[in-house]
């Protein structure tokens, strides 16, 4: 039995363990997430990591496409280039393309890439830099050649495909953008100024507009890069702030569903420990004050046994109150519901409460309607709900004053109990307290009037398991009025008389005769 108390120990800490880290993970997510998003200036974030990495699965992406198109640009330029030169710049170009490959791959494997971001960007801007002054070299060595028909219409589409391919793969770091594109751009106006013809003058001013709209068009994809990257930023934080309250909600469950475990079992074993004595201190308190036994010639002694008996019941009724909340809130109290007549249940209630009623000379008058039909209620719960109200309006109306009791049908069918006295009020700020568990108001305590301040919670909780409505309405100096109502629904409508036909009262009486005619 110990090993298994320790084993289950055991789970539950481990379980605990987990939860917790679980929230400390969410809590850092979310944490990382509000810095990214926050900014002191106002402007929009900045993903600095998360750009870095675009540019570098850019890249990597194009690893065979970027040498493809260099191949074959190089085969095409042998027309009117030497080999050799050629050659020497392709392995130029392939040098710094591997490079920056290099680069890309380990910025994306390394795990503590995130934390020297201004050590990788300036690697990647030199590495574009190196790939741009690659290609501006193949425009400046075509320019010292000998100049052939179609030559200058072959270098401006190429420089103006390169350009495209670098704005499209590097638009994430402006910086490299512009490292990359520049050098070629001027290297192809060198070229063409040159010339020194009109032709070339055009090429050049084209080259120089293409090269603006390149770096337009490169800053639209940069904004829309960190635009997509706000919103995934975003979207994270949404997810990470609802598994937080997810967390957070399981964690309240657990504890709740522990809280009210416990509750029970202190419920249960109070119901249980403090019951039993309580009948025992009741019954010797009783049979003391009584005298059964024989006379108690100090009178003192009979007060203090009065005295016990009386702090033994008031004690076991807040007992019976507390166990009867808790079962509602926990949804086990039952309802044992049948035919009851409400008018009947008030007479019985009245008929308790007239002792207590007679001791402060209060006059309690009665003004119900008659012939009200049966509810379907329970008749202990019901009883309960009444007996709580008239001994509130007793209890807190003063000697000489006055209690009225109503029942009637409401306006949609249903029947209603008003219980109304013309004690001191309640302030009107004050109901919603006295309406929760264990509230009183300022004139209960005031005026220290005994009671646990469970009584009109039980009722409302037991009005609502009737599908009913209670309200509470008072005054401060005017009385308060108790009124609880049931639906059409729990009313039960008498049966109207059957008429039988003629035929069939005749069958009904000849059929007796027939059988005994038989049996003879």
């Amino acid at each position: 039995m110990a090993a298994q108390t320790a084993q289950s120990s055991q789970k539950k800490t481990a379980l605990n363990s987990e939860r917790a880290q679980h929230r400390r993970d969410v809590a850092r997510a979310v944490r990382n997430a509000r810095d990214r998003l926050s900014s002191a200036d106002g402007v929009q974030p900045d993903f600095d990591f998360e750009l870095l990495l675009t540019f570098a699965r850019n890249r990597l992406s194009a690893a065979l496409a970027l040498p493809l198109f260099t191949l074959i640009v190089g085969g095409i330029s042998l027309l009117w280039m030497n080999p050799p030169v050629v050659v020497a710049w392709l392995v130029f170009t392939l040098i710094a393309h591997v490079l920056l490959l290099m680069t890309c791959r380990r910025f994306e494997r390394e795990e503590e890439a995130a934390r020297e971001l201004g050590r990788w960007r300036r690697q990647m801007v030199i590495g574009d830099l190196l790939y741009g002054l690659a290609w501006a070299s193949f425009f400046l060595l075509q320019s010292t050649t000998d100049v052939q028909d179609g030559s200058e219409i072959f270098q401006f589409a190429t420089m103006l495909i390169v350009i495209a391919m670098l704005t499209m793969l590097s638009a994430s770091i402006p910086r490299a953008l512009l490292a990359g594109t520049l050098p070629i751009t001027a290297a192809i106006v060198v070229s063409f100024f040159s010339q020194q013809s009109a032709i070339h003058y055009a090429m050049m001013a084209m080259a120089i507009g293409a090269q603006g709209f390149f770096l337009m068009l490169g800053n639209q994809l940069h904004t829309s890069t960190v635009t997509m990257l706000a919103y995934r930023a975003e979207k994270d934080h949404l997810i990470a702030e609802l598994e937080q309250a997810n967390a957070i909600s399981d964690e309240a469950r657990r504890r709740a569903e522990e809280a009210n475990l416990a509750k029970s079992r202190f419920l249960a074993t109070m119901s249980h420990e403090l019951r039993t004595p309580l009948n025992a201190i009741l019954g010797f308190s009783e049979v003391m004050h009584q005298q059964i036994l024989g006379p108690i010639e100090n009178e003192t002694y009979r007060d203090y046994a009065a005295d016990i008996h009386n702090s033994g019941q008031h004690l076991l009724n807040l007992i019976n109150e507390i166990l009867d909340l808790s079962r509602i809130e926990a949804g086990r109290y039952e309802l044992s519901e049948e035919a009851v007549p409400l008018l009947s249940v008030l007479e019985e209630c009245k008929h308790m409460m007239a002792i207590r009623a007679r001791k402060k000379n209060i006059v309690m008058t009665e003004s119900v309607e008659p012939d009200l039909p049966k509810l379907w209620v329970d008749e202990r719960a019901i009883r309960q709900v009444i007996l709580n109200l008239i001994s509130n309006a007793v209890k807190f109306t003063p000697s000489g004053g006055e209690v009225t009791i109503k029942a009637g049908w409401t306006a949609g069918g249903g029947q209603y109990v008003s219980i109304r006295d013309n004690g001191p009020g309640i302030p009107e700020e004050e109901i919603p307290i006295v309406m929760q568990a264990f509230g009183q108001g300022a004139i209960a305590i005031k005026s220290a009037e005994e009671g646990t301040g469970l009584g009109l919670p039980i009722v409302h909780a037991l009005v609502a398991m009737h599908d009913g409505k209670f309200e509470l309405k008072s005054k401060l100096r005017e009385g308060t009025e108790a009124v609880v109502t049931f639906p059409a629904s729990r009313v039960l409508e008498a049966m109207p008389a059957f008429n039988e036909p003629p035929a069939a009262a005749e069958r009904r009486k000849a059929r007796p005769v027939s059988r005994r005619r038989a049996a003879s």
